[in-house]
């Protein structure tokens, strides 16, 4: 049984670094439809009366975005069940978005830690991740 996470986390990817009974295991998960959200500054008033109530093309791709945005959070949460405690690192605000998410999804889990982490290869994150646990003590 898994007991102890380390997550690297960004919009397209997520390493994960477990360690249990049986050792450590690092696992990827990639977001297949990410794409670069892209944001548009100012725009232009509707021509109607009635043309506020349709939705723009801005606002569909910003709903897309996060639908899949939100189906990776969901792919990642699954290998989180049976987890005591997890440190989440990661280099912009997906972290924090996914830290929301677990708090709504597993209340008791223990989060460790949430920290800025530039991007790393896969076994320098394990490697930082291991150094963590021993300073946590998990």
């Amino acid at each position: 049984m898994q007991s102890h996470l380390g997550l690297w986390i960004d919009r397209k990817k997520a390493l994960i670094v477990t360690f249990g009974d049986e050792g450590e295991d690092l696992k990827r998960v990639n977001n297949s439809s990410s794409q670069k959200h892209v944001r548009f500054r100012g725009g232009a008033r509707a021509k109607t009366p009635y043309g506020a109530q349709f939705f723009s093309a801005e606002d569909q791709r910003d709903r897309h975005f996060m639908e899949q945005l939100n189906k990776f959070y969901d792919e990642v949460i699954v290998y989180l069940r049976g987890v005591e405690s997890i440190m989440i690192f990661g280099p912009g605000e997906a972290k924090l978005e996914f830290q929301k998410r677990l708090k709504t999804a597993f209340p008791n889990l223990n989060i460790l830690v949430v920290e800025t982490l530039d991007k790393m290869t896969d076994r320098q994150f394990a490697a930082k991740v291991r150094d963590r646990a021993r300073a946590y003590a998990v």
